[in-house]
């Protein structure tokens, strides 16, 4: 399979687009440029297998597919909220030490 140079950079656009927005969606500011690649690519692929399969179509070009993967960043972010609870970020990355171990009684 042979990959060109624009395509590799649509991928990436569309991934940290994606994962931007849907860590703005799922209680979060977002997760650095690097995090929001991996959520929203990853995001890309839930969205691409799990839309067709629900029979739903949002067309086809750039706006959908940023549609596509933030839908699924999104789900894969409620998943790992879920799965993480509350030992997991309790509102983005940055609250490692915050939480229960940082407040003041």
């Amino acid at each position: 399979m042979y990959m060109s140079t624009n395509s590799l950079i649509v991928i990436v656009l569309v991934g940290i687009i994606a994962g931007w927005l849907a860590g703005k969606v799922v209680d979060g500011g977002g997760f650095g440029l690097v995090g929001d690649l991996i959520v929203g690519v990853i995001g890309a692929f839930i969205g691409n297998w799990l839309l067709p399969e629900l029979h739903i179509q949002l067309g086809g070009g750039l706006i959908a597919q940023i549609a596509n993967a933030t839908i699924g960043a999104i789900l894969l972010l409620i998943v790992i909220r879920v799965l993480a609870g509350r030992r997991g970020w309790g509102g983005g990355w940055g609250n490692g030490w915050g939480g229960r171990w940082g407040r003041r009684w």
